[in-house]
């Protein structure tokens, strides 16, 4: 995957935020003291996650998390990082659902103490398919797993969703749609356009995003379906195993109120960008695993509603998934890690995917 350098994740010192952090916990914890502060090598180009344990005996938990909004001057991906409503996501998941989503501690909506608002959770053990490189490449636990054992991972994950969806009461995550007229679904695309508006403002548009926003429009679903809460990253790359059973749900920055299947078109995606990446460098990756057939399938026996527009739906994730990766290339640029070529299409890693899907020849 050396198509690029790998993007800059972030622009903070964690010894730095240590000490900031260790400050800010004083008042409620006297004299704690912060210790092993770490972060872990797959933290993303969003919201940034600090691992720390606190040493202290009435801490509440020793092992932390501490989830912290982007940088606001580091060119960030998304235009608003609203930690208060993760937290609120979280602590809702964690009250309606058996789901193992990590005990939220606290929420500091301030930017004094660390430059932009943070909470902090209760820190997941496990292991975490990797991203960089995909678990879809070799020299990985999951990619050396055997089928038997992807197969138990698979079931558990989409497990994951039909319980999320299945449990939590819809009316509680209707805070989650965005202002707007029209149906969730509605809002919820409209709200990608106006991302993607935000992401070329000043720059060159994209015209392959814009033809499948189009493709969107002429296909849209004749029966939408009922809204549920969606876990809006919804990927095992955002799963903590123990083993291969989930032992933690993490990033709920993307939550949001829409159909099932925007959820599920995202999870059938995002490991379809894997799998078509790690295809194009020769190798043959896990053409078995999170099949689509097979997660509709398997959806549909645990929740009894039968995944229905996924074309659209999974259009739609690709088209989603295009917008932060050109925002991705956008910073990159920004920080002289590449050159943006005369047709802006070409930053998009996954172009041809998106392309084939929506000349129709994909599936």
């Amino acid at each position: 995957m050396a198509t690029a350098p790998r993007p800059r994740t972030t622009t903070r010192d964690p010894e730095e935020l240590g000490r900031r952090l260790t400050a800010w916990l004083d008042p409620k914890l006297t004299g704690a003291r912060i210790t092993d502060i770490a972060v872990p090598g797959s933290n993303g180009m969003s919201s940034e996650t600090l691992l720390f344990t606190v040493d202290h005996p009435d801490a509440p938990v020793r092992g932390c998390a501490l989830r912290l909004a982007a940088d606001p001057a580091a060119y960030t991906i998304f235009p608003v990082y609203d930690m208060e409503r993760q937290h609120r996501v979280m602590r809702l998941v964690g009250e309606h659902t058996d789901l193992p989503v990590p005990r939220v501690l606290w929420l500091e909506t301030d930017p004094g103490p660390l430059g932009a608002p943070f909470f902090v959770m209760e820190r997941a053990e496990g292991r975490v398919p990797p991203d960089v490189m995909p678990y879809t490449y070799e020299g990985n636990w999951l990619h050396s797993a055997t089928d038997a054992e992807r197969a138990r991972l698979e079931a558990a994950s989409v497990a994951v969703l039909a319980r999320l969806h299945d449990q939590f009461p819809a009316k509680e995550a209707e805070f989650l749609m965005p202002a707007g007229d029209g149906s969730p679904l509605r809002r919820h695309v409209d709200a990608q356009r106006a991302y993607y508006a935000w992401v070329v403002e000043g720059l060159a548009p994209s015209p392959l995003i814009e033809s499948a926003f189009a493709w969107l429009e002429d296909h849209w679903p004749a029966d939408e379906g009922p809204a549920v809460l969606n876990w809006g990253d919804a990927r095992i790359g955002n799963i903590v195993y123990d083993g291969f059973e989930p032992a933690a749900v993490l990033d709920w920055e993307m939550a949001g109120y829409a159909p099932r299947e925007v959820d599920l078109g995202w999870t059938v995606y995002l490991h379809r960008f894997f799998q078509d990446l790690t295809v194009s460098f020769g190798q043959p990756g896990l053409p078995d695993f999170l099949r689509r057939d097979a997660i509709e399938r398997r959806y549909a026996g645990l929740t009894g509603h039968t995944p229905r527009d996924m074309d659209f739906h999974t259009l739609y994730a690709a088209l989603r998934h295009a917008i932060v990766m050109l925002r991705v290339a956008y910073r990159q640029a920004h920080f002289g890690e590449v050159e943006v070529p005369e047709n802006p299409d070409g930053l998009i890693l996954h172009h041809a995917t998106l392309a084939a899907m929506v000349r129709g020849d994909y599936w």
